[in-house]
């Protein structure tokens, strides 16, 4: 047997051809050499820089910016975007100041901060806040995410809370005031477009307009305070498909709201109500306006019922008008992201309604100092839960018999508190 270092291979034409063949292909880059991979184009964006000049503009002891400049370009005072930025700055790892392995100082609270709320603000996309904050797109989007889940975790529970038994006295005193003792605010919804909404949910999402839109339903006061959020609902169900959806009166439903009682032209109630249009059900809870009143008293609450439900409106309007993002068209992919957004809004909304309440012309700092007049309601702390049951609960939300006589002495009581105005 002949050992390997013996070993001939015998080349024929056949091989010849194949090797051939072989060299054509590598000539003509059938199997081309790997491309050189492209480096990463680094900008040096000096956010040190950025910082400095952001602190000098509004920041310092003498600012470039007045506050009324302040005001308006972050859309609350300075004394409550500083509160929000040392909360977030101490509680919130992502805005915790760091440095980088070189010992070089990381984006500071105030450019993160910043740039989350210019987008919410103005709706802006992300990388408009690049020349003046320095921050790159994928940085201020980041930004934006972080901050929203921030204030929902630190500012949630505050400023998206049910109404407490001290709310409700104040609301239900705002409501006897206005002619609508039992009265805690306005119901409505509200779209918000979504112009980036997958093509497979498109359907579900558009209406006749055929832009795709998620519903917000809210429940506000007098002072534009937003009481109950629910958002998420496709665009195609309108208020009363949604209203099915709703958690609004699980509290009730459940024993665990507070126990409310008051007098409407001698009858006594026990369930508060909310102020609505006309696609809502008639039940005990919402007292909508008449369609063709007829006779002077019809007339007038229809006018009072419908002056007093646009707290609602107002509410949205004032939302969309301070937060852009809520306004214009959502370019966002991810629902979750805008659910995220939309509360965040809302959460901030109402820090900005409580820090400036006591310049609305309509707030009275006084009002549950004793008074000659006897208040017509009383709140009580929530019931335990094992007293009555749920299906009772729920039946008396129902109860249209109830609604009548409640939209009855309404009529009456509003008749008698401002029929003597009427020329």
């Amino acid at each position: 047997m002949a050992s390997s270092s013996h070993f001939h291979y015998h080349k024929d034409h056949k091989d010849d051809a194949m090797d051939s063949a072989f060299d054509e292909f590598f000539e003509n880059d059938i199997f081309p050499e790997p491309k050189e991979r492209k480096k990463r184009v680094v900008i040096e964006r000096n956010r040190e820089e950025g910082h400095e000049k952001l602190w000098n503009d509004y920041f310092s002891e003498n600012p470039t910016y007045p506050l009324k400049l302040f005001r308006r370009r972050f859309r609350m005072n300075k004394s409550l975007f500083m509160r929000i930025v040392y909360r977030l700055s101490t509680e919130a790892p992502y805005f915790k100041p760091k440095e980088d392995a070189t010992g070089r100082a990381s984006l500071s609270p105030l450019q993160k901060c910043t740039a989350a709320i210019r987008q919410l603000a103005y709706g802006f996309s992300a990388d408009t806040v690049d020349e003046y904050v320095r921050l790159a797109e994928t940085t201020a989007r980041k930004c934006l995410h972080h901050f929203t889940e921030a204030i929902i975790t630190l500012f949630g529970d505050q400023y998206l809370r049910r109404p407490t038994p001290e709310d409700l006295e104040r609301l239900l005193y705002q409501g006897e005031e206005r002619g609508f003792p039992g009265m805690i605010g306005s119901i409505d919804c509200m779209h918000w477009q979504w112009k980036n909404c997958p093509t497979p949910w498109r359907g579900m999402f558009a209406r006749g307009t055929g832009k795709p839109s998620i519903v917000l339903e809210a429940v506000a006061s007098q002072d534009l305070w937003i009481w109950h959020s629910f958002f998420g609902a496709p665009g195609t169900m309108n208020d009363l498909n949604i209203l099915d959806r709703s958690p609004v009166f699980d509290d009730i439903i459940y024993g665990i709201a507070p126990e409310v009682n008051y007098y409407v032209n001698g009858n006594e109630y026990n369930m508060a109500y909310y102020l609505t249009d006309g696609i809502y059900p008639k039940w005990t809870t919402f007292i909508q306006s008449i369609k063709l009143p007829q006779g002077e008293k019809n007339s007038l609450f229809a006018k009072k019922q419908e002056a007093v439900r646009k707290d609602v409106e107002r509410a949205f309007g004032v939302l969309q008008s301070r937060f852009a993002v809520v306004k214009n068209p959502s370019k966002l992919w991810d629902k979750e992201k805008m659910g995220n957004i939309m509360r965040a809004c809302i959460i901030l909304h109402n820090m900005i309604v409580e820090d400036e309440r006591s310049t609305y012309s309509n707030y009275d700092e006084n009002e549950f100092q004793e008074r000659e007049d006897e208040d017509t309601f009383t709140v009580k702390r929530a019931p335990n839960l094992g007293s009555g049951n749920t299906m009772d609960r729920r039946r008396s939300i129902l109860d249209r018999q109830i609604h009548r006589q409640l939209k009855y002495d309404l009529i009456e009581n509003i008749w008698d508190k401002f029929g003597h105005l009427q020329e």
